[in-house]
C-alpha cells in the first residue's frame, strides 16, 4: 500500500501513511475543509429540523 499523500510505501506505525508528517498533512486537509463528505442535508439548521419532522415519502 502506498501513502495517499506522497505515494511512498506505507509504514505499519502510520498506516495508511508513510510518516507522521503525511498523517498530519491529511489531518490538516480535513480540518481546513479541503476534504468534504457530500450530503443532501439542508445547510440551514431550521430547514434540517423541519426535514426530520416530515413523514417519510411513500415509495412509488
Amino acid at each position: 500500500m502506498s501513502c495517499p499523500i506522497c505515494q511512498k510505501p506505507a509504514t505499519e506505525r502510520y498506516r495508511p501513511f508513510c510518516s507522521r508528517r503525511c498523517a498530519d498533512v491529511d489531518l490538516g486537509r480535513w480540518l481546513n475543509g479541503s476534504y468534504a463528505v457530500a450530503s443532501d442535508d439542508p445547510e440551514d439548521a431550521e430547514a434540517a429540523a423541519e426535514a426530520i419532522r416530515q413523514p417519510p415519502a411513500k415509495p412509488h
